[in-house]
C-alpha cells in the first residue's frame, strides 16, 4: 500500500524536507494571520459594519470554518503543495485546477506586497527619517534571506515573533479591560449587534474586509510536503488556528469598539488616518499603549507575516511550475536547503516592485486588500465544489455530511460575501479571471494543455494500477 505522504503515486519526488510538526503548523498559521491583524484595519471594518465589528469577525470565523473543513477533506486525498490548484485539478479536472491556481495567485502574489507596504508606511510614520522605500527593501531582504536558508529557520524565527505579538495583545486586553472596569469608555454589546444599523448586506460587506485578517489559515495547506506527522495534521492545524485567531480577533475588536473616542465620527467619516484602534488604545492606557500597538502591528506585518506569506506564495509557484503550467525555472529546489529557491527569490522581487509602485497610490492599500479577498473567496468557492465532485460524484461517498452538507453551506455563505464585496475588486477580479481563461486557451492552442503529473488514487484503481 502507499503511505499517506508518498508522493510517488502522483508522479513526484519528495524534494522538500519534512521537518514541521503540529506546533510548527499552528505557529505558522497564527503568524500568517497575525493575532493583532485587526489593529491595522479596525477602523475600516468598524465603519463598514455600522459599529458591529465583532459580529463581522464572528461571521468571518463561521464562514471559514466550513472552508477549513473542506481543506481538511482535500488534503487527506491529495497531501501535496499547491492548495486549491491541486485540489481542483485532481478533484475536478486539470483545466479547473489551472484556473483555480490562477485565481488564487491573485491572493498569494499580492499578499506579500500588501503586507510590506502597510508595514513600511507605518514604520515611516514612526521613524520619518527612514523613507518608505528603505523600509520596504529592508523587510524584503530579511525575509528572503531567512526563507532561503530553509523551512526550519523560518519556523524558528516566526515562533519567536509570534510570542512577541501575543505579549503585546495580552497587554492591550489587560489594560483595556481594566480601563473599562474603571469607567473609561462605555460597556456595550453594540459591537455584536446594533438594531439601528444592522442589515445583512452591510455585514456581508464588512465581513469581506474582515476576512483579510483570516487569510493565512489556508496557507498551512501549502506545507503538506514539509509536514512530518502526516497530512491529517494539516486539517487539525487549520481548524485550531482559525478558532484561536477568531477568539483573539473578536476579543480585541470588542474592547476597542467600547473605547473608541468618537464613534459617531468614525461611522460617518470612516477611518481617514487609519488610527482608530490606536486611538482606542490611547483612551485605555495612554500614548505608550497606542505607540506599542502601532509599532508591533507594523513589525508583525513587515517581518513574520510577510515571511510566511512569501513561503506560501513560493510553494504555489513551485507546484504549478513542476506541472509545467508556469516557467520551469520556478520548480528548481535547492539541494542543500530543500527550498524552492527561484520561486522564493522571485516572490521577493515581485513583492518589492509591487510595494514600491503602490506606495505612490493613495488608494493602493484598500484596493489591494479588496482584490486579495476577492481572489481568496473565489478560490474557496472552487474548493467546496472540489470536495463534492471528488468524494460524492467520483468516489461515490455516502458521507453526505462531510462531502455535501458542509461544503454546500460554506459555498452559500462565501457566495453571499463575494456578491456584497467591493465593486472595484469584483471588476478587477473578474478581469483577472478573464485573463486566466485567455491564458488557458493559449495553452490549448499551443498544445500545452494543463496536465497534472501522475494519477489520482481513483484513476489508479480504475486502471488496475494501485499498488498492494
Amino acid at each position: 500500500m502507499y503511505e499517506q505522504n508518498d508522493l510517488s503515486r502522483y508522479g513526484y519526488r519528495q524534494e522538500l524536507a519534512r521537518q514541521l510538526r503540529f506546533r510548527d503548523l499552528v505557529a505558522y498559521g497564527l503568524v500568517y494571520m497575525v493575532p493583532i491583524a485587526p489593529m491595522a484595519i479596525f477602523g475600516s471594518v468598524y465603519a463598514g459594519s455600522g459599529g458591529m465589528v465583532a459580529l463581522a469577525y464572528a461571521i468571518g470565523v463561521v464562514a471559514l470554518v466550513f472552508t477549513a473543513f473542506s481543506y481538511a477533506q482535500m488534503v487527506k486525498a491529495f497531501p501535496m503543495s499547491g492548495s486549491v490548484y491541486n485540489y481542483a485539478g485532481r478533484g475536478i479536472g486539470p483545466p479547473v485546477g489551472f484556473l483555480a491556481g490562477w485565481v488564487i495567485l491573485l491572493d498569494y502574489v499580492l499578499v506579500p506586497g500588501l503586507l510590506y507596504l502597510v508595514a513600511s508606511v507605518a514604520m515611516h510614520a514612526a521613524v520619518p527619517a527612514v523613507p518608505v522605500w528603505m523600509w520596504l527593501l529592508g523587510f524584503v531582504a530579511v525575509n528572503t534571506v531567512v526563507n532561503s536558508v530553509g523551512i526550519r529557520m523560518t519556523a524558528v524565527v516566526t515562533r519567536v515573533m509570534l510570542i512577541g505579538e501575543l505579549i503585546v495583545l495580552a497587554l492591550f486586553l489587560a489594560v483595556a479591560g481594566w480601563a473599562l472596569a474603571c469607567g473609561k469608555g462605555r460597556f456595550s454589546w453594540d459591537a455584536f449587534y446594533n438594531s439601528d444599523t444592522f442589515t445583512w448586506p452591510l455585514l456581508a460587506g464588512a465581513a469581506s474586509i474582515a476576512v483579510l485578517s483570516f487569510l493565512g489559515f489556508d496557507g498551512i495547506s501549502m506545507l503538506a510536503e514539509e509536514t512530518r506527522d502526516g497530512a491529517r495534521q494539516i486539517g487539525r492545524a487549520m481548524a485550531a488556528v482559525l478558532v484561536l485567531a477568531g477568539v483573539l480577533f473578536i476579543a480585541q475588536t470588542w474592547l476597542a469598539a467600547m473605547l473608541v473616542p468618537n464613534p459617531e465620527a468614525l461611522l460617518a467619516e470612516g477611518d481617514v488616518n487609519g488610527t482608530a484602534f490606536y486611538d482606542a488604545a490611547a483612551v485605555a492606557g495612554g500614548g505608550w499603549l497606542a505607540t506599542l500597538c502601532a509599532v508591533a502591528t507594523a513589525i508583525a506585518w513587515g517581518l513574520p507575516n510577510s515571511m510566511v506569506a512569501q513561503v506560501a506564495t513560493s510553494r504555489l509557484l513551485y507546484a504549478m511550475a513542476r506541472d509545467r503550467q508556469l516557467p520551469g525555472f520556478l520548480a528548481k529546489v535547492s539541494v542543500r536547503r530543500s527550498v524552492p529557491i527561484n520561486a522564493t527569490l522571485l516572490t521577493g522581487v515581485v513583492s518589492l516592485a509591487l510595494g514600491l509602485y503602490l506606495a505612490t497610490r493613495a488608494d493602493g492599500v484598500m484596493l489591494l486588500s479588496s482584490l486579495i479577498n476577492f481572489g481568496a473567496m473565489v478560490a474557496f468557492l472552487v474548493l467546496h465544489v472540489s470536495v463534492v465532485v471528488h468524494y460524492l460524484i467520483r468516489r461515490r461517498s455516502d458521507d453526505w455530511f462531510a462531502h455535501l452538507l458542509m461544503p454546500a453551506i460554506g459555498f452559500m455563505i462565501l457566495t453571499y460575501v463575494v456578491v456584497n464585496a467591493n465593486i472595484a475588486a469584483q471588476r478587477l477580479g473578474l478581469a483577472w479571471m478573464g485573463l486566466g481563461v485567455l491564458v488557458l486557451a493559449g495553452l490549448y492552442l499551443t498544445g500545452r494543455r494543463p496536465v497534472l503529473s501522475g494519477l489520482t488514487p481513483a484513476q489508479a484503481v480504475g486502471r488496475g494500477m494501485e499498488r498492494v
